[in-house]
């Protein structure tokens, strides 16, 4: 079996490159070419939880598992808020071969997979950029934003002011020339906006339907899990909505399910998968449209990006090669 290390998958998982990985995976899972039961959650005390994930795909062929905890409290020590494992087996006898740590894999593929919908569904003139929250996930979508779109300006929101502020320099640090500015008031922040992400922890919708402009993209990524809603209803009824993947869209995805609870949405207003869209199959309705992109993560990315992983460690001898 072969460890690998967050400065590993750092070095090995580049976002130019995870973005194509992701690419062929959201395709490979809309054609069924992928076994991929929902996400298993064990409440760990509070508000943290642990989360198992297993599937198989086809192309590339993997199969594996991802353990991983989410701790939200976590940023606030200087961690990931999602921390665990990738195991990867070997289909040939069904021995483990690759195990490596999964929060910074996590944080690649999500945002990788935002790039791939942008690239897909964001009108292809889209230069300004705002992201909601300031966290992990933030940094990551930037670079994925800035990958697939010729972005030159972004603004960062945060519910806290100094947060905000310090990720804005980050960005002005680590993207020179790219013009960064900073608040607290999503409003006012995604007035003007070309392309929105939100990745926060909320509980409760941070963007509003009422605030939202023709034309717009939108990433939906932050909340996983159906007690946590980022948006609020009139979001999903003025966007034609597109998902990762239809059962966890259905299962997962706290503003479909209470909308189709209330009578508010139908499944129909699903205008389909993202792999779907990459093969052709519909997408952005013209460029009046708000289209927005519900992240909810799939195990799939997670394979198949670790398999990208340990494709490029064992060619390039990286990691520690154990035996058992």
């Amino acid at each position: 079996m072969r460890i690998l290390s967050n400065a590993d998958v750092a070095a090995l998982l580049p976002m130019g490159e995870a973005i194509e990985v992701i690419d062929t995976t959201m395709r490979t899972v809309s054609r069924g070419a992928a076994e991929l039961p929902l996400r298993h959650v064990v409440p760990v005390g509070g508000k943290n939880m642990m989360g198992v994930m297993s599937g198989s795909m086809q192309e590339p062929m993997c199969y594996g598992v991802k353990l991983v905890s989410l701790f939200p409290g976590n940023p606030e020590k200087g961690l990931s808020g999602h921390r665990g494992a990738v195991v990867l087996f070997e289909a040939e006898t069904g021995g483990a071969v690759a195990m490596m740590d999964a929060g910074l894999l996590t944080a690649i593929r999500t945002a990788a997979a935002s790039g791939v919908a942008t690239r897909a569904l964001a009108r292809a003139d889209a230069t300004r950029l705002t992201i909601v929250g300031t966290g992990e996930q933030a940094e990551h979508h930037l670079d994925a934003m800035l990958a697939v779109r010729p972005i030159t300006s972004v603004h960062i929101v945060g519910r806290r002011a100094e947060k905000a502020a310090a990720f804005a320099d980050h960005a002005r640090i680590a993207h020179p020339g790219l013009s960064v500015s900073h608040g607290t008031d999503v409003e006012a922040g995604v007035k003007g906006a070309d392309i929105i992400c939100t990745v926060t922890n909320s509980a409760t919708p941070v963007l509003k339907g009422a605030w939202l402009e023709p034309g717009q993209h939108l990433n939906i990524v932050g909340a996983s899990i159906p007690s946590k809603i980022e948006v609020d209803t009139e979001v999903v009824l003025r966007s034609e909505l597109f998902c990762d993947y239809r059962p966890s869209l259905m299962a997962q995805a706290g503003e479909i399910v209470e909308g189709i609870k209330a009578g508010i949405l139908t499944e129909s207003h699903l205008k389909g998968e993202i792999g779907a869209v990459l093969a052709g199959e519909g997408g952005r309705s013209g460029p009046e449209a708000i289209t927005m992109y519900r992240s909810l993560g799939i195990v799939a990315q997670d394979l198949a990006a670790a398999q990208h992983v340990l494709t490029r460690a064992e060619a390039e001898n990286k990691g520690q090669a154990v035996s058992f």
